[in-house]
């Protein structure tokens, strides 16, 4: 146990206090679990994990998992997962990257989602220069709101769909 300043009455608290019993602001208490590989990659580690306390008692920030594979609530790197979820490919509540799958889903290429967005996007609701769901915005979109025949196609050939000989 560490003692460490309350990021709102500036006093001292216990780093595993739910809530600072001077004012009453919550610090999260609790832990949690944090692994930082000491392999390195371009300066960032292999693989950073975090989970527990979404904030940082210590600094009052919200605690980051930055890595070429970060896990966390909030996850940044090559491979990112977590409930925000940024990276070259991302798996998240929300997720942003240049492949991106999650319930909000914003990719640079391919984006997979409730609500998907990017060069493809297939989901609930999509948007993309090809977009295949249940409404659907783009130059060549299929859903239940339009009927473009070349992304049948598109997607047919992105899949490798075979028709039976057909």
């Amino acid at each position: 146990m560490a003692l460490v300043p309350c990021p709102e009455c500036g006093r001292e608290v216990s780093d595993q206090a739910l809530a600072c019993p001077h004012c009453g602001y919550p610090i999260g208490g609790g832990g949690g679990y944090e692994y930082r590989s000491e392999r390195q990659i371009f300066g960032l580690p292999l693989v950073h994990i975090v989970s527990g306390n979404r904030m940082d008692p210590a600094t009052g920030r919200p605690r980051v998992a930055k890595g070429i594979i970060a896990i966390g609530p909030i996850a940044v790197g090559g491979l990112a997962l977590g409930g925000s979820a940024f990276g070259v490919v991302s798996f998240g509540g929300a997720a942003l990257g240049l492949i991106a799958i999650g319930g909000v889903a914003i990719g640079a290429l391919l984006a997979l989602g409730g609500m998907a967005i990017g060069l493809v996007a297939l989901g609930g609701g999509a948007i993309g220069y090809y977009a295949l769901g249940g409404w659907t915005l783009g130059a060549h979109a299929l859903g239940g709101n339009a009927q473009d025949p070349n992304t049948i196609e598109f997607f047919r050939r992105w899949f490798h769909f075979h028709d039976g000989g057909r």
